[in-house]
């Protein structure tokens, strides 16, 4: 196996548990924050792949699937295109609604094509490439792109999770 192919197995997964969290999930569930403040099982699948598309767009120099495919368009929440999550509040948060679950499977799915298709087009001494020194040690390439697929797989656990008390019929309080 190589490289390439070791990280798209990784990278393939969070669609993979994405597919199982929004099969069948009600809009009010899909929507709903946790306690009037906790992230949304939307928020949650949109914030693993908007991360995801910014960090691999920036790594190939190329324009995000986001703008470049018309997801933003298509999703139309009233954000700027630059938004991700990173360091979004409730309300920030409760912005990000949709009513199709369809919308996030297929920009999450088209972010994960994206990622693999640049990955197999970098060699190994590629991934070795020190993208950013400001971290003690300094990231390479290869560590950009197993955080990025990281980060998404943790939404997508938390993702389940909430889903999983809500369906419960836990939405809070705290």
């Amino acid at each position: 196996m190589t490289p390439q192919e070791l990280f798209e197995d990784a990278a393939r997964r969070p669609s993979e548990a994405a597919a199982h969290v929004l099969e069948g999930i009600p809009a009010e569930v899909l929507n709903t924050m946790p306690g009037g403040t906790a992230n949304p099982v939307v928020w949650l699948v949109w914030h693993a792949a908007r991360q995801q598309d910014a960090q691999v767009a920036q790594l190939a120099g190329a324009e995000e699937v986001w703008t470049a495919e018309g997801w933003s368009g298509r999703f139309g929440l009233g954000v700027p295109d630059s938004a991700t999550g990173f360091g979004h509040g409730p309300e920030d948060v409760a912005k990000i609604r949709v009513t199709s679950p369809d919308l996030l499977r297929g920009y999450l799915d088209a972010v994960v094509e994206r990622t693999v298709a640049y990955v197999h087009g970098l060699t190994a001494d590629q991934l070795d490439d020190v993208v950013d020194r400001s971290w003690t040690p300094p990231v390479t390439r290869g560590v950009r792109l197993v955080s990025t697929v990281d980060d998404a797989a943790q939404h997508l656990g938390q993702a389940a999770y909430v889903r999983g008390l809500l369906e419960d019929g836990w939405a809070g309080p705290y």
